[in-house]
């Protein structure tokens, strides 16, 4: 037992180095290419080197983050592999040591930074990433603005196309729900800035619609300075926005941490929107550990079979084939999953268990077969 734990620790060892090296290098090569299309979209604005490396560094986690699984898969097939070449593994296997003793240690490492990348990596990646979409759509894309709910109120910056501004308006409304199809809101304010942001006179109105192409105020006072207040009135004011655009826009579910994910979904629902995209990317988060887990077993059965007539190079190939395939089952798995044929949790959790049935069966056939 000393000596199976003695190798299942050296052996977890080696591939943790190996996927630290390989998320490092995989997170930077998307970083480079990030950077990249920063670089091409900006060449027509005025915007600086330092910015443009800041919205590409504050990425970076959210690359890591994502990239993770195939670090794990692939930093291990390396590991593996290596330890293999060198008949360590082999010996080892020789000597009546399982494989199932020596992986369980790797295994359980994988899990654990599928664990760690859930609760304390989801939070720092969902902040910068959340403050690199705002640099850059008022830096680089330059666009009207992102919409915000939060404790089920509306924030909304858009283009003011009105007879009298071409400038900005600032929606806020303390309460907004959709209900067939049509997005309400109540105790709405308007503020409104001209050219050069001087100040226009704002609007107060009790009810409002987002109508085909405009919204609908009801009950509305266009509030001016040293006047007293005209009476109320429906008023309308031209937007781009349409139902799906405002329901699209609401907080992308990258930008929300593990632990916000909940909250946010439950005020979803209870405006009436939508909530299965932020659903997916939850249980999603959930599932990493598994899915890393299942990443580590698929790395060990597709490396550890001892070399012969360039058997490795096959069956390593076969390895990074079998992640692509994941991956590729996970996007479908996706995809149904946001058009609503399948729950969430099973879209989120199937492709993972899929994975680790196919990864026990594949070292089942090596070490029993």
């Amino acid at each position: 037992m000393p000596i199976a734990l003695t190798l299942s620790l050296y052996i977890t060892r080696q591939f943790a180095l190996a996927v630290a090296a390989t998320l490092a290098a995989l997170a930077l090569v998307a970083e480079l290419f990030d950077f990249i299309e920063l670089m091409r979209r900006a060449a027509t604005r005025d915007v600086g080197f330092t910015m443009i490396t800041s919205i590409s560094a504050l990425r970076l986690p959210y690359y890591a983050l994502q990239i993770l699984p195939f670090a794990v898969l692939i930093g291990g097939l390396i590991a593996f592999w290596r330890l293999t070449r060198s008949s360590e593994l082999i010996v080892a296997r020789a000597a009546g040591i399982s494989a199932w003793q020596f992986l369980f240690a790797p295994v359980a490492a994988a899990a654990l930074m599928g664990a760690l990348a859930t609760l304390a990596g989801s939070p720092l990646s969902s902040m910068m990433y959340s403050r690199a979409e705002a640099l850059d759509n008022i830096h680089v894309r330059k666009t009207g603005g992102p919409l915000a709910l939060s404790d089920g109120q509306l924030w909304l910056r858009q283009i003011d196309r009105s007879s009298d501004a071409q400038g900005v308006a600032i929606i806020h409304a303390r309460h907004v729900t959709l209900h067939d199809g049509i997005v309400a809101a109540s105790d709405v304010s308007v503020i409104r800035l001209g050219a050069n942001d001087a100040p226009l006179a704002p609007i107060e109105a009790e009810n409002a619609v987002l109508g085909d192409g405009e919204w609908r105020f009801f009950s509305a006072r266009v509030l001016t300075p040293d006047a007293p207040p005209p009476p109320v009135q429906d008023m309308v004011l031209p937007t781009d926005l349409t139902v799906g655009r405002v329901q699209e826009s609401f907080q992308a579910p990258d930008t929300l941490s593990v632990w916000a994910l909940p909250g946010f979904i439950d005020l979803l629902e209870q405006a009436g929107f939508s909530s299965t995209r932020h659903r997916l990317h939850f249980q999603a988060l959930l599932a990493l550990p598994l899915l890393c887990a299942t990443m580590a077993l698929l790395a060990a059965g597709f490396s550890m079979r001892p070399a012969r007539r360039g058997g490795a190079a096959r069956m390593v190939g076969a390895g990074v084939g079998a992640g692509f395939a994941l991956f590729t089952l996970s996007k479908i798995a996706e995809e149904f999953g946001q058009s609503g044929a399948l729950p969430a949790a099973l879209a989120a959790w199937a492709p993972a268990l899929s994975g680790l049935m196919l990864a026990v069966t594949l070292l089942l056939y090596l070490e029993d077969g």
